[in-house]
């Protein structure tokens, strides 16, 4: 069986003027991950000393022979008997002998942990980082059989307990955005906590899998397994005793987006959720999205058995019962990415507080990122929240904001970033 390495995107979609201006707004180092510059991410190595328990040992049988004494016969020997003995590939079940993600026992059709297995191990907390005005930590949390995530916590200095705002982007990206200064400076500006980290099957969460498996062709697994690490990232939050828990938001784009909506769905510690081109409305997305289009095997995506598997985690169900005070989604429409029939589905299913603002084009909704929308709606709706236990919380209408543009204006498929 051919197994993915670790960190590679089986497929390549979406390098148009809205992956690369979104990219330049959010302040992703060139070259580093943005899917505007690159068509297929390179494989990435694990961020030391980061090692998952599951694949350390078969990384490299001899790395750890440094000493003079395995020179000696005897330890030579020893060491010849070992080599000559087949070694499991990575991401293997030592005892079953079948891939880890096989061992996994978790319901992904539920929103909520139920009846599924996952056993939080103690976190493992790498070096903090001193930049301007904030420190970056990562740490890196493990719940399922072969799946270590990468989260960062990046807090504001001088701020006892900030809140927070939960950051995932699209099933492409990895961690590099979270590494990068400019966008940490930015994501706290204002004393507030980023919390970063990447949807299962993306990034180096990506690994010791069949090459013909990604992000959609698992979309059941991908959506429900991060919809509970959410569950835990947040318990793991109110562990560490520095967040306020009582202002808690989440920001997701395109699949992260959709994530957002179920988390918050499951998870009322989420106060506010800002979407950006939310996926959803699964039937009609699947079959019409060019997100799946370069897969062979995209057409089973709409077999019974692949929507029923799927339709417990549309955010078009999950929407209106939404009980965070402050909801916004934002709608690019020449991002094709997501079709205009599910862009409404989203739109229509949205709770009357909630706002939708739409973008005529990529270039309106560049033009309000780029004076401070982006990050500070989620940041100002936080500030409006009481840090106590106060839940009041002021119901609004429905915004729908439209922007007009050029009659002529055309759409053009270019801007494919999800």
């Amino acid at each position: 069986m051919q197994f993915a390495g670790s960190g590679l995107a089986r497929w390549s979609v979406g390098s148009g003027s809205y992956a690369f201006l979104l990219a330049f707004l959010l302040v992703i180092p060139l070259g580093a991950g943005s899917s505007a510059q690159q068509s297929e991410p390179k494989p990435t190595q694990p961020n030391p000393p980061f090692f998952s328990p599951d694949t350390q040992s078969s990384r490299n049988p001899s790395s750890t022979a440094s000493s003079p004494s395995d020179s000696k016969p005897a330890d030579k020997n020893k060491a010849d008997r070992a080599l000559s003995r087949p070694s499991l590939p990575p991401g293997i079940d030592p005892v079953q002998k079948i891939p880890l993600y096989q061992t996994i026992q978790e319901d992904w059709s539920s929103l909520t942990i139920g009846t599924s297995h996952l056993d939080p191990e103690p976190p493992l907390v790498a070096q903090t980082d001193e930049g301007n005005g904030f420190t970056r930590t990562l740490v890196q949390l493990k719940w399922r059989p072969g799946d270590p995530l990468d989260l960062y916590v990046v807090r504001p200095k001088n701020v006892k307990k900030p809140p927070a705002v939960l950051y995932l982007y699209g099933h492409k990206d990895d961690t590099d955005r979270f590494k990068d200064d400019r966008w940490c400076a930015r994501a706290t500006a204002g004393g507030f906590a980023a919390i970063g980290f990447v949807s299962a099957l993306s990034g180096h969460r990506f690994h010791d899998r069949p090459m013909r498996q990604w992000f959609v062709s698992e979309l059941q697994e991908s959506l429900g397994s991060t919809v509970h690490d959410v569950k835990f990232i947040l318990d793991y939050l109110a562990q560490r005793g520095d967040i306020d828990m009582k202002r808690i938001g989440m920001f997701g784009q395109s699949s992260g987006g959709a994530i957002a909506i179920l988390a918050a769905a499951a998870d009322a510690r989420i106060k506010a959720v800002d979407v950006l081109d939310p996926w959803g409305d699964w039937p009609v997305w699947l079959k019409d999205s060019w997100v799946v289009a370069d897969d062979p095997d995209h057409a089973g995506f709409t077999d019974p058995e692949f929507l029923k598997r799927v339709a417990p985690l549309d955010p078009v169900k999950w929407l209106p019962t939404l009980r965070a005070p402050r909801i916004r989604i934002q709608q690019v429409m020449d991002n094709t990415a997501t079709p205009d029939e599910c862009k409404d589905a989203i739109k229509n299913a949205a709770p009357k507080r909630a706002e939708v603002e739409r973008w005529d084009h990529t270039g309106q909704f560049m033009d309000a990122a780029a004076r401070g929308n982006l990050y500070e709606w989620i940041k100002t709706q936080l500030r409006k929240l009481p840090e106590s236990g106060d839940r009041k919380a002021t119901a609004r209408k429905t915004t729908v904001v439209t922007r007009a543009t050029d009659p002529g204006a055309a759409r053009s498929d270019s801007s494919k970033a999800p």
